[in-house]
This record gives structure tokens, sequence and C-alpha cells, in this order.
């Protein structure tokens, strides 16, 4: 069973042995994204594609044929993207078409079906449509639960490398001399930003933030099979996590916490991408001081002014008004997931004529700010990808705006009360870590093998390259709790920096908002006192890194041993548990709350089974209470917390002696 893991969800690997049929999926996926700008590498699967007819047996479908028929028209008809074209999902067109290969594979009644129509479609269809489909027809199929998705900076590498790289990548094919080449941040120091690039351009956070927009697409329908439980609550808790843990990044680095975007003022920070297209040209650079303009085709500005304005009147009368004119209150806990998918927009927004699409647009529009108006027929923006978004600046100011919206609507909520936050007969004696917290800088290799073109008669030759990553020392958090008797109990891990960067203290609200979730797990206490030991690589709030193709396919050939543990790619990296931090070591505050876990849990017997996943009785998500809990709402008075004999907070610090593990 596929593991979901968002942030703030558990998640555990269920070690499990692979069967000979899923083996054969696993190799079927791999050739099917291998190499995709060229023909397909395995020959049983390219006769597939060469003899499949996708509508020869309407069978084979549970909607009756109906999305195959719509996309063999669209081909025949000679309607679909072509080949070696870029793409992104912001596109309409685009996005139109990888969702109707999407629909065919979504619907495909059994494994011979999904990869015929793949294999088929695979020589036929845009690459990048193609991609994208597959991949997220993988995450969301049941045919494909136990399928490891290669990772997508080794099969589109021209997103998440630099074009100097690539070009070294090309020459070193042409002259078949196999190379390692060196990556570096965008930027030089003259560039404050250049302080923090290491954590916008970490291919892994760029990763964790397109699978999470895969997992939890903006265009999902019910009708696909299953609903995805809490999406707009998700949306907002998935990018609040990543706009407090850059700004504890950049207070790691002497800079102040990003400010937010504001449509009528310049966009201060400009950003050089200096990366390409495989086919398409440069990404665009966007110089500094900017004012926005109108994006002809998209919206104006004063559009967007008006969509958010209706977003702040709603949490203001603290309901929003439906498609139907009726009112839905959102004043209450959940009233954030109905929040979410207004300002995302997904299909889940229950009125998107009045609401609008705030995210959605405002990430076409900021990466169109280059070519506004289509001069110099431009490319997308980076901000029109979400592989490539983090890279620019801009991004985590553009969610800081849209966080501060949603604060706006959590500070609405009625503070909780002592009697709502206890735990009685529960108290926490003493909170300690275990190991230095230190983080350190260490080269990460990857392959580039996909980034150039093969041509007849020119062999493979070794080609990768390698880049500096963020990484920590493994540590472990050691909780003294007591309890009156046997029960399951929640355990909420968060930490919020101590001090501004002016050496103010924050208050306990201030820190609670810049809270960063480091880890929640379930627990069975016994009657007394236990002592409870959580190492950081047990963190559920992260993944492994997903290995390289080449690793999936040794590991699908020996028989997919070991592959369990990799079947969800959706969450940090687990080796970017914590921010940077610096020499002198930063101050953080490290807060641990224990709850009542029966009245906590959703699903049952969460502290022995973490293998929950998000289709048909498993797509409840298991922790009841609003994401961010206790720290989600308005604290007017810390004595609330400080007299709870079930949460602690310690002071503690997060090094970085400036190590830089390198490559050799």
């Amino acid at each position: 069973m596929k593991v979901l893991v968002v942030l703030g969800l558990l998640a555990a690997a269920a070690f499990q042995v692979a069967t000979a049929d899923d083996v054969q999926k696993q190799k079927d996926i791999l050739y099917l994204v291998h190499k995709i700008y060229g023909d397909i590498q395995d020959a049983d699967l390219k006769a597939t594609a060469n003899s499949f007819d996708p509508v020869a047996d309407l069978g084979i479908y549970s909607d009756g044929g109906a999305a195959a028929q719509r996309l063999v028209k669209d081909l025949n008809d000679g309607k679909l993207l072509q080949q070696k074209h870029w793409f992104s999902l912001f596109n309409t067109r685009h996005r139109h078409e990888a969702l109707l290969l999407f629909d065919v594979l979504i619907h495909c009644n059994d494994w011979a079906g999904f990869v015929g129509n793949a294999a088929y479609f695979r020589q036929k269809m845009n690459e990048g449509e193609f991609v994208y489909a597959v991949y997220v027809a993988v995450i969301h199929s049941p045919l494909a639960e136990h399928v490891v998705l290669p990772p997508l900076y080794e099969i589109t590498p021209h997103l998440f490398t630099n074009s100097e790289v690539i070009e070294e990548a090309y020459r070193a094919k042409q002259t078949q001399t196999p190379g390692k080449f060196k990556s570096t941040f965008t930027g030089t120091k003259k560039n404050p930003e250049q302080r923090v690039a290491y954590f916008g351009e970490d291919i892994g956070l760029n990763t964790h933030h397109v699978t999470w927009h895969m997992e939890f697409p903006f265009w999902w329908d019910d009708k696909y099979g299953h609903h995805l439980d809490r999406k707009g609550e998700n949306f907002f808790w998935v990018h609040h996590q990543l706009t407090v843990r850059f700004d504890a990044e950049r207070l790691s680095n002497y800079l102040d916490p990003v400010g937010e975007l504001q449509w009528h003022k310049e966009i201060v920070e400009g950003f050089a991408p200096h990366t390409t297209y495989k086919y398409g040209g440069q990404f665009p650079t966007r110089p500094d001081n900017v004012n926005f303009e109108d994006v002809d085709g998209v919206a104006r500005i004063r559009d967007m002014t008006i969509i958010e304005s209706r977003i702040r009147d709603a949490i203001a009368h603290g309901y929003i008004v439906d498609s139907h004119g009726k009112h839905i209150d959102i004043n209450n806990e959940r009233g954030i997931d109905i929040l979410g998918d207004i300002i995302e927009s997904s299909l889940y927004s229950p009125n998107v004529q009045y609401y609008g699409a705030l995210h959605n647009t405002a990430h076409i529009v900021l990466g169109r700010q280059a070519d506004p108006h289509g001069k110099y027929d431009l490319p997308p923006g980076v901000l029109e990808h979400f592989e490539t978004a983090t890279r620019d600046p801009s991004f985590f100011r553009l969610h800081k705006y849209m966080d501060n919206i949603f604060k706006e609507h959590k500070d609405t909520l009625t503070p909780y009360t002592k009697a709502d936050l206890e735990f009685a007969g529960v108290s926490i004696d003493n909170v300690a870590v275990e190991g230095e917290l230190e983080t350190y800088f260490e080269d990460f290799e990857y392959s580039l093998i996909n980034a150039v073109d093969d041509a007849e008669g020119i062999q493979d030759v070794a080609i990768s390259t390698y880049v500096p990553r963020l990484n920590h020392k493994e540590f472990t958090i050691k909780l003294d709790v007591k309890s009156d008797a046997a029960r399951l109990a929640t355990v909420r891990i968060f930490a919020w920096p101590h001090k501004d960067n002016n050496g103010i203290e924050y208050t306990f609200d201030e820190g609670r908002w810049n809270a960063i979730e480091l880890d929640k797990f379930w627990v069975s206490l016994s009657s007394g006192s236990n002592a409870i030991e959580r190492k950081s690589t047990e963190s559920g709030v992260t993944v492994p890194d997903v290995p390289s193709i080449q690793t999936l396919f040794d590991k699908a050939a020996a028989g997919g041993a070991g592959l369990t543990e990799y079947e969800s790619a959706t969450g940090l990296p687990n080796r970017f548990l914590l921010p940077k931090g610096n020499e002198q070591g930063l101050e953080f505050d490290l807060v641990v709350a224990v709850t009542d876990g029966d009245a906590d849990a959703a699903v049952a017997d969460l502290h022995q089974n973490t293998d929950y996943n998000h289709y048909g009785a498993h797509g409840v998500y298991p922790d009841k209470k609003p994401h961010g809990y206790p720290l989600d709402r308005k604290v007017p008075d810390e004595r609330v917390f400080e007299e709870l004999s079930n949460f602690k907070r310690i002071q503690v610090k997060v090094f970085n002696h400036g190590v830089h593990i390198e490559h050799s």
C-alpha cells in the first residue's frame, strides 16, 4: 500500500516483499520515462507501443473508453501539442491535453491497458505532457500503488540544473568523455539573496514541492475515484511551512524575514534563473525593481486586488458565499480548508467564479513579468512550473502574502482555553535533545544522462553533476512523560526562532505562527513514567531521497527488495529537518505538546500502523486536529500554555560551523 506523506502526517515504511507483478510494473514505468526525448529502450514495451490500439477494446476502461476516444480523436485531428516543445501545467491547453492522457490511464481496469496506453501515447504526445500525466497517474491509480517513481531531476534535468552545466554535459556526450560537473547556485555574493539560494534551489525541496502538487493537484475531481481529504488545509499548511522555514534560513544568514509581495509596489528582487528549457530557449530573467503590469490574456492587476478584497471580506464576515448564493460558515476549525480551496483555487472551491484563483493566477502573473504583453514570445518563467518555482526568491514573497491572508482568518478564531488544551492525567516532566543540533553542507551527485540527446552510433557515457546541499547530524529528542493511566497520546514537536534579526525576542504569539513542525507521532503511554526517544531519522514530516533511476533499475532487476520505503516522495527531504543555523548557534524555542491520542485519531491503531493512504477507506487524514495544533490560533496570553502540564518549552541552538563535505 502506498504511504501518503504530507507535512504533519506520520509515515512509516511498511517493508513488504515485492511480487513479480510489482517488479514488472516498476520496470515498465522506469522504461517509459527514461530517455523521454528518444525511443523506448525496452524492446517489449516498444513493440507494445507499435501494436497497441487505445480504442480497439473499450471494455478495458471503467468509463467505457470515453477518455480514450477523446484523446485519440484529438490526436488524429492534429490538435495535440507537438513534441519537442516546452510544457507548463499553468498553460490551459497543455494542462487539458496532459489530463486527457491522465483520464485515460486512471480509467484503465488492468495494468495491460495502463501500460499499453502509456507506451502508445509516449511516442505521439508532447514529452512534458506525457511525463506529468504518467507521474500523476502512478501516484493516484490503485494499479500502481507499489511503483516507485524515479526522481524528476534525473528525468527532466533541465528544470533542475544550471544551463552552464547542461552545456558541459552536451560537450561530454559529443566528445565521448565521461564527466562530473560542479553545479553552483545562481547569482553572486553581491546579491544578499545568494545567502539562502541553497534552500530555494535545493533539488530535494524542488522535488518535494512538485510532488506535493501531484498528490494534491488543483485540477483534481473526485470523479477520478477518491476524495482528497482536507486538501485546502493541506495547501495552506505545506506552503506555510515553506514560508516559515525560509524565514528561519534567512535568520540563519543574518537576513530579515521575507516581506510580502504587494500588487501596487515594486518587485524589489529580480531573478536570473540560469536554466534553459530542453526545447524553447532560456527561462526569462526579471530585473530588479519591476512594477507589476497587467498580463495579456491572463489577468489585470486590478483583477488580483478585487479577488483579494473578496477573500478578505469573506474572512471579516466569517462566511463565504457559494455559487448558489448560500452562506458557508468559515469561523471554525474547518474554515481553513474551505479558504485553502478558494485561495489556490482548486475544483473544490465553492465559488471559483466569484473568488477566482488567487494563487494559480498570481504564479502566472509573477512569472510573466519579464514579458507581460508577449512582445518577445518568451517561454514561461520559473514561477509557472512547480519544479522550478522555489528557485525564485519572489516565490516566498508571494506565499508570505498569501500566508498573511490565512493568518488573518486564523486570528479571527476564538483562542484556545486551558480546558481545550490540557490532557488530564498526563504531564511532561522533561524534554532534552541528545546530540548537538548541527548542520553542514555536502555535495550530492545525480545523473545527467537524460539531459543530452541520443544519436545513432554514439554511445552513452557517464555524465553527472554534483551540487551542495544542506544536511544535519542525527539527533534524538528525549521525553519523560507521566500518565495516571494507560492511554494513546499524540506527540507534537515544533521549533521557532527565539529572536528576530535585531536580537529582539519573539513573543509567544509571534513565535507560534513561525513554528516549524519537526515531528508528529502517536505513542501508547503506560501508567506511570514513560521514557520516549524519537530519532530525527524517524520524523513523520520527512522522507528519504528517492534512489537514482539507475539504482531503481538495479533494484527491480534484483527482485524489488528495499523499494517499499520510497513509494511516496511527498515530504521534506529527511536531511532537511533543521534550518541551517550559524556559527554562534541560532536560538530556537523547542516545544512539545502531548495531546489525547484517542480524541485526535481519525483512524485506529496509529501507534502501531501508520501505513495509511488517501484511497478508499484510508482516505481520511489520521489526525483530527487542525494542522499546527495547538499553535494554530492566536495566543493573547501565553500563561495558558505555561500552566499546561502536557506542554513543555526549552531553548536549543542550531549550529553550522562551515563544514562542507566535498565531492570526491
